[in-house]
């Protein structure tokens, strides 16, 4: 197996990409091509003992910054170091691609290049949050701020897959997020999708509201990009102020501190389950291909995992089963739609008539329009 990595995405490129590249390659055996500018690469490369380790680099002579705009990315910078790794698995040298670069660029050359599974409207980013039961997923992440219920349901089959094949639900329990679990409640949106939930194949549990999220009740939890990017953003803000909340409060005296080192081992555990680091990446569903997206300021242990987590993905087959079940999804939504009657085509075809009578005996445009 091989794995792209773009080495010069993310804050702290190329050294967090060649340092955890290194360590997954040392781990875990695993190939990993590094794209980027190749004489900047074999700098970091020259810093660590990589003898005898299954590490290649492939130069790539552009950057897509992180502030550059989509269209940019994809116009201007076609030897970029994100799109060399994705026409690296699109020609089958490699298994799946990590960056932790311009995520707007990633879903762009990701659609560019790879293209959108069959039946996939949006492809979207699933983060995983910690839950009192072990883990849940989200989607969308923030790919899609505007959404259909469609899509909406196609993000239900990527996370019922996810839980299933990643974290090892048998039957995951897939959720709605709504402002209350009563049928009446949410907008337009989430209404829609909820009949079509309803009548889906996945273990839909029904509207669940924000205080749900973290309790371990659900394995999957589904709105749109806009709400679930909000999500993530507040949830490591809310980590970031507690964590610092906690370490003022402990500095305050001698119990304070004596507390603290009783209590570090248990907190250290705590603080590595909301560590986006100890995860690696979102994945981004939907794609032909394995794609993770790995936070701006990944550090070589973040990539280090990232890459752990794009080979589980190759290893169990998830597009595969993606494929499969977004194909049986539609067959399903086809036949729940059913043929028209033959009375709605007989009512059809009498108001087709009697417009074409009425545009017949109107002859004066401005009549028409009155």
């Amino acid at each position: 197996m091989k794995i792209a990595i773009d080495a010069m995405g993310g804050d702290y490129a190329p050294q967090a990409p060649v340092e955890g590249s290194i360590l997954a390659a040392r781990d875990y055996n695993i190939h990993v091509i590094l794209v980027g500018d190749k004489e900047a690469i074999q700098r970091e490369l020259a810093k660590y003992d990589v003898k005898g380790l299954p590490l290649t680099v492939k130069h790539a002579s552009e950057i897509v910054e992180m502030e550059e705009s989509l269209s940019s990315g994809l116009r201007k910078k076609k030897d970029s170091s994100i799109r060399i790794a994705f026409e690296l698995v699109k020609c089958g040298e490699a298994q799946a691609v990590i960056s932790a670069g311009n995520s707007g660029a990633i879903l762009g050359t990701g659609i560019h290049v790879l293209k959108k599974i069959e039946g996939v409207d949006r492809p979207a980013i699933a983060a995983l949050l910690p839950t009192l039961k072990g883990a849940s997923v989200l989607l969308d992440g923030g790919a899609n701020v505007v959404c259909k219920p469609s899509h909406l349901m196609q993000f239900g089959i990527m996370g019922d897959i996810y839980a299933r094949h990643i974290l090892g639900k048998e039957n995951p329990r897939v959720g709605l997020l709504s402002n209350g679990e009563e049928d009446v409640k949410g907008n337009d949106l989430t209404r829609s999708a909820h009949t079509m939930f309803k009548n889906s194949f996945i273990n839909y549990v029904g509207y669940v509201e924000g205080m749900d999220v973290y309790d371990g009740s659900i394995d999957v939890v589904i709105c749109d990009g806009f709400l679930g990017n909000v999500i993530l953003k507040i949830s490591e803000g809310l980590v970031y102020a507690l964590g610092n909340t906690f370490k003022a409060e402990m500095g305050k005296g001698f119990r304070s501190k004596l507390a603290y080192l009783l209590a570090r081992k248990s907190l250290n555990n705590i603080n590595r389950r909301f560590d986006y680091s100890e995860y690696g990446g979102a994945p981004l569903l939907g794609i032909d291909g394995i794609v993770m997206i790995s936070h701006g300021n990944s550090s070589a242990r973040a990539i280090k995992n990232g890459i752990q987590m794009a080979t589980r993905f190759v290893t169990n087959r998830v597009n595969p089963h993606l494929i499969e079940d977004i194909k049986r999804n539609h067959e399903l939504q086809k036949s729940l739609k059913g043929p028209p009657s033959k009375i709605w085509e007989q009512i059809k075809g009498k108001i087709t008539h009697a417009e074409g009578k009425r545009k017949k005996q109107v002859t004066n445009p401005t009549e028409e329009k009155q």
